[in-house]
């Protein structure tokens, strides 16, 4: 039976209104692995809406990266509980989301995660659930298809991973994490991630048939950084 840890970008969830195709797509499609014997951890981004809170904070009085962090922290969270709600008949009650307090006994097929705490981005998060409950991978969903040397979308002639190691992907994100930065996956996440030997998958998260290649295994879509 076996365990995936799965990041689900907030630009999937929000991407400006909430996107109720593509979670109907993600229910559909975790019901069906569920039914081949596997289970879950899904751990929910905050997307557009945090940044919009942001934005509005810091227009009207400004706003510290500690502030900046909490707005992002409870926009995950408000994720979360949708994504908890969604797969009500197959989740654990409890959102994962106190590192320091939460001991859940993880034993339905779906389990959700969401923000911890100032410095920690979702994409640790996952990191430290696939750590504690043994998954040897996360596949990271967002709206990009493969991670770049640099913005492909400022410099068309940036170039494309299929495979990374960490040391050469560590380069490109650097060492620091920002509130609201929008990395491939977050530099200290990345630093955990190679301190465990994990395997980290990114890939666009509409493409679920493409992500169920990964998951059995096949040739897919996406750079996996190890």
């Amino acid at each position: 039976m076996a365990l995936h840890v799965i990041s689900v970008g907030g630009s999937l969830i929000v991407p400006d209104q909430i996107d109720i195709l593509f979670l109907e797509s993600l229910k559909q499609f975790i019901i069906k692995r569920i039914e081949k014997g596997d289970r879950f951890i899904l751990i929910s981004g905050g997307g557009r809406i945090a940044r919009k809170y942001q934005e509005a904070a810091a227009h009207v009085s400004g706003i510290d990266d500690e502030e900046k962090d909490w707005l992002g922290i409870h926009s995950t969270r408000l994720n979360a509980h949708l994504l908890r709600t969604i797969f009500k008949l197959h989740a654990n009650p409890r959102i994962f989301k106190n590192f320091d307090k939460d001991e859940i006994k993880f034993e339905e097929k779906v389990l959700i995660g969401a923000g911890w705490k100032p410095g920690w981005s979702t994409d640790y998060i996952a990191v430290l659930l696939a750590k504690r409950y043994g998954a040897k991978s996360v596949v990271n969903l967002s709206n990009i298809d493969y991670v770049h040397s640099e913005d492909p979308r400022v410099n068309p002639e940036a170039k494309k991973y299929e495979t990374i190691t960490w040391k050469e992907f560590r380069e490109i994100v650097g060492n620091k994490w920002d509130p609201g930065m929008s990395a491939p996956f977050d530099p200290i996440a990345s630093r955990e991630a190679e301190g465990l030997g994990l395997k980290v998958a990114i890939m666009n998260g509409r493409n679920f048939t493409n992500l169920n290649d990964y998951l059995d295994g096949r040739k897919f879509k996406g750079t996996l950084i190890k």
